[in-house]
């Protein structure tokens, strides 16, 4: 089985100026720039992408971005294409987060738009993916899982999978300080890994990382991160504080 080295990812919202952003970055940078036992991930808001790339530069701190439209360019006010994410030094986009289903409108069509422009523009995509808890409750969490991961990656070349990375955030957990136990969060990982191998063949499902999010936390890092088919976590208000972050990021010590 091909190994999967982890990956901690921060999702820091519509949070923080350019100056706090980049006050946020160079503490990171001090405190987990030359990490080797995971990769690292932070999504700043648009306007701090340039700046923070600026601070991270060479560290072991990948750049990403919160959202984008899959039109290379047009007349969209107000959205973003890849093409300026990756001028701006992005290598990472979270693609179908939650938020953005629940609040904007996004739907498993959009998702698989994005994600096909992700992967035309070299992107890593954060694709996420998550149940309600009228979902969960109704026994529902498998069939709703098993749809947006099909049809998210609907009509997409196979070769063009290599890089992805899926999250599953229980809607039920995301800033609620809910946290699913660590056999419900590994029960669907497992889930989801199998439905890869199933769909797409054994080698796709044992390299895409899995990521868990919803009220991820240095008090239950280590022991989610103990469980086989869980590769890492994206983290929303515990990445905020550079801090915090690294307590997460060094779960290994």
């Amino acid at each position: 089985m091909q190994a999967r080295k982890p990956l901690i990812a921060g999702n820091w919202k519509m949070f923080k100026t350019q100056q706090e952003a980049v006050e946020t970055a160079k503490r990171l940078v001090a405190l987990a720039g030359k990490v080797t036992e995971c990769d690292i991930m932070i999504a700043p808001p648009f306007t701090a992408l340039s700046r923070v790339h600026e601070i991270i530069g060479p560290s072991a701190i990948g750049l990403g971005a919160q959202n984008f439209f899959w039109e290379p360019e047009g007349p969209f006010t107000g959205e973003i294409s890849a093409a300026m994410l990756v001028s701006t030094g992005c290598r990472y986009v979270i693609i179908g987060h939650s938020e953005r289903r629940q609040l904007f409108g996004e739907t498993d069509q959009t998702v698989n738009q994005k994600l096909a422009a992700a992967f035309k523009n070299g992107l890593i995509p954060v694709f996420c993916i998550g149940e309600s808890e009228t979902e969960r409750d109704a026994g529902n969490t498998f069939s709703v899982l098993d749809k947006q991961l099909k049809m998210g990656l609907k009509k997409l070349p196979l070769k063009t999978y290599s890089s992805l990375v899926i999250a599953y955030e229980p809607i039920w957990a995301i800033g609620t300080g809910k946290t699913a136990t660590t056999d419900q969060a590994q029960q669907v990982h497992h889930f989801l890994r199998s439905l890869l191998a199933d769909n797409w063949g054994n080698s796709l499902a044992n390299s895409t990382r899995i990521l868990y999010g919803g009220s991820v936390k240095s008090t239950n890092i280590k022991e989610l991160m103990g469980m086989p088919d869980i590769d890492g976590a994206l983290v929303g208000g515990a990445s905020l504080d550079a801090d915090d972050f690294n307590a997460i990021i060094h779960f290994f010590k």
